[in-house]
């Protein structure tokens, strides 16, 4: 990806390279400047303060999956159909177009801890299988069709992946790693909640809908794969053109920082949803 200024490294929308890929893969991998604030049960997670006067951080969780392969854990973060049945977070998602045989352009909106207002972003999405392991990332584009809606605060994923790395036939690591700039001033809390209590929960969640989507993928299309065979794709192809860069000052921010957290969703205080 040629350009690159300012914190995401863009001046314009490119289709990620290997270089791009193999940048994220040594972040994903590196330890230099992040924090471990939690580890249990095959669980870890880091965190990297950015702009501690408004919250901004990245987040990093690495989970170990056993009797998952890397392959599954691929396809289950892939089928968006079976998101929508195991992402408890999500509001809405779906694909916008196609680029290339291995990037598209999609839409998700997501549920924020109560009181803050619900998160959406555009993403230019890409997606790289080497062997036994495998990276999808995204970063936020700009698309005329999908402005910032009224009722969501459009947020910029800077940088946003996972990488999967195969452990054995039926084993694998994945790691997640998130830069997003919610745009605005967010409450301390959230960084603690979501690093301690939030991005657990979710990585078990994933992990408990890999070890269902076998059986559940038998009775959806199980034959349709269009991230590992792009010929079934339905998708309309988008001209790299229609797209631009999503620059984080150009959206509104709001301060949240003053908002207290609410005990809302049941279990909320504890860590009891552990995979077994």
């Amino acid at each position: 990806m040629s350009g690159r200024d300012g914190a995401s490294g863009r001046d314009s929308v490119q289709i990620p390279d290997d270089r791009d890929f193999g940048a994220f893969r040594a972040e994903c991998e590196s330890e230099r400047g992040w924090s471990l604030t939690y580890s249990k049960a095959g669980v870890a997670v880091w965190v990297q303060l950015l702009e501690p006067e408004r919250s901004l951080h990245k987040i990093k969780c690495r989970m170990e999956c056993k009797d998952v392969p890397a392959e599954t854990l691929y396809d289950v973060l892939h089928d968006i159909e079976y998101r929508k049945k195991w992402d408890t977070n999500v509001i809405e998602t779906f694909d916008i177009g196609k680029l290339t045989v291995n990037s598209d352009v999609g839409y998700y909106a997501w549920k924020c801890p109560k009181p803050l207002k619900n998160r959406d972003v555009i993403t230019l999405r890409s997606w790289l299988p080497m062997g036994t392991d495998y990276i999808i990332m995204n970063y936020s584009v700009k698309h005329p069709n999908y402005p910032p809606r009224k009722d969501m605060v459009r947020a910029v994923s800077i940088q946003t992946g996972y990488l999967i790395e195969g452990t054995g036939a039926k084993s694998c690591t994945i790691t997640y790693l998130a830069q997003v700039d919610p745009k605005g001033s967010l409450p301390k809390w959230v960084v603690n909640k979501s690093s301690q209590f939030l991005a657990p929960k979710a990585m078990k969640k994933m992990y408990k809908a890999c070890l269902k989507y076998p059986e559940w993928k038998l009775k959806h299309n199980p034959h349709f794969k269009p991230w590992l065979f792009p010929e079934q794709s339905r998708l309309p192809a988008l001209p790299l053109s229609e797209l631009s860069l999503q620059h984080a000052d150009s959206l509104e921010n709001i301060d949240e920082s003053s908002l207290a957290e609410t005990k809302d969703d049941r279990g909320e205080a504890s860590d009891e949803d552990s995979v077994n």
